[in-house]
């Protein structure tokens, strides 16, 4: 396998990078979904100031960046909420790194990094457009919630019990 994926530093040329190419991609789908034009670079460059991915650095939080082929081709992101909880963030890969795999690995890597951190469950939102990250996660096996937080741009709430993955995990060894 081609893919490796390991914790980064949120501040990292690397990291910054990925984010930038996060933020843009999706900004720039919610702007031409709903005002028919792409993200202004000053609104862009206001956004990616506003969500340094601080919330991301340990002790209590991981960023995990995948590489193929040791390139750098997308990350994601976790965040305890509480000691039981994590949050499912900036889930991203690169448009040309698409299609081979690296999504549902960024997340299984994302779920032990949570586990790690001591949660035994995983929430998220996303959006309606993002359609590929809603077949994403359902595929994944988190199923969709009522609302757990009031983010304007949150549509879609979902959950998975790693607990429960833990003992399927072991079933199968």
């Amino acid at each position: 396998m081609n893919w490796t994926i390991a914790p980064e530093p949120v501040d990292s040329p690397v990291a910054a990078s990925l984010w930038r190419a996060y933020y843009t991609e999706v900004s720039d789908r919610w702007y031409l979904l709903h005002e028919g034009r792409r993200t202004e670079p000053a609104e862009l460059e206001r956004g990616i100031a506003a969500r340094t991915g601080a919330e991301l650095a340990p002790p209590t939080g991981r960023l995990l960046v995948a590489r193929y082929d040791g390139e750098p081709a997308g990350s994601a992101g976790v965040r305890l909420l509480d000691p039981a909880t994590a949050e499912l963030t900036r889930v991203f890969l690169y448009e040309r790194m698409r299609g081979r795999g690296g999504a549902a690995l960024l997340v299984a890597a994302a779920e032990e990094a949570a586990r790690s951190l001591g949660a035994d469950r995983m929430i998220l939102d996303t959006r309606t457009d993002l359609v590929e990250a809603r077949a994403l996660y359902a595929r994944l096996g988190y199923t969709e919630t009522e609302p757990h937080n009031d983010d304007v741009y949150a549509e879609h709430w979902f959950r998975k019990d790693l607990t429960r993955q833990d003992l399927i995990r072991q079933d199968l060894s």
